[in-house]
């Protein structure tokens, strides 16, 4: 099993870093943390937040995700939401779904499907894949950083600058989906076996550079 599993929260760079080591390494790249976005939004679109309804919503979805690190796409019933996933009012939602136990269930094993159907390598990165989608990858890597670091990257992101009003803007967004996330998921901490890769003083090149020495280390 070729199988690179990469967890953390946001803002440690942890998308572009699994997408520059899918591309290095001829691998695909599963970002599973756009299909909870896909179901929240879907979820914010129809209305659904009681549980039982987001089960339902996200058993009936037809969720299809792309595996191109070049070419990322996410449909959700014939419709594109790439775009669409990474508004603020989604990130805020995505409780909605990674909060229901049986929902995540359900996602989960779509994502080991995916895992699955890529014998040849594929990247994957989220927030519980090093423990419960992928615990037998060879390579199981939580990627941290200092929350200002983290906060500031994902205000250059989703603003275009870091200043004191995009951080602040972003500061709340960040440690609320942080808190909730952490009661359904760890990721915040590296399990048995798991190696932590701290980006808060790491430039991006030096971070490809360490997920692909345990890449080649585990071959």
């Amino acid at each position: 099993m070729r199988v690179i599993a990469i967890d953390g929260p946001s803002g440690v760079g942890k998308s572009s870093t699994s997408k520059e080591v899918a591309r290095r390494l001829g691998w695909a790249y599963l970002d599973t943390g756009a299909m909870y976005r896909a179901m929240a939004w879907l979820a914010l679109s129809r209305g659904v937040s009681d549980p039982g309804d987001v089960v339902e919503l996200v058993r009936g979805a037809d969720l299809e995700i792309s595996t191109d690190p070049d070419g990322f796409r996410i449909e959700v019933d014939g419709i594109d939401v790439t775009e669409e996933i990474r508004t603020d009012a989604v990130s805020a939602g995505v409780q909605t779904v990674s909060g229901v136990p049986e929902a995540r269930e359900e996602l989960i094993e779509k994502q080991r499907e995916a895992i699955a159907e890529k014998p040849a390598g594929i990247v994957v990165e989220g927030r519980d894949i090093t423990t419960v989608v992928a615990p037998d990858a060879p390579v199981r890597i939580l990627m941290t950083a200092d929350e200002d670091v983290r906060i500031a990257r994902r205000a250059g992101e989703n603003h275009g600058t870091a200043d004191a009003e995009a951080i602040a803007a972003t500061r709340a967004l960040v440690t609320d989906r942080d808190a909730k996330d952490s009661q359904t998921t760890s990721f915040l901490t590296a399990a048995d076996g798991v190696h932590t890769l701290d980006t808060t003083h790491v430039s991006f090149e030096e971070a490809v550079e360490a997920v692909l020495a345990l890449a080649k280390e585990a071959a």
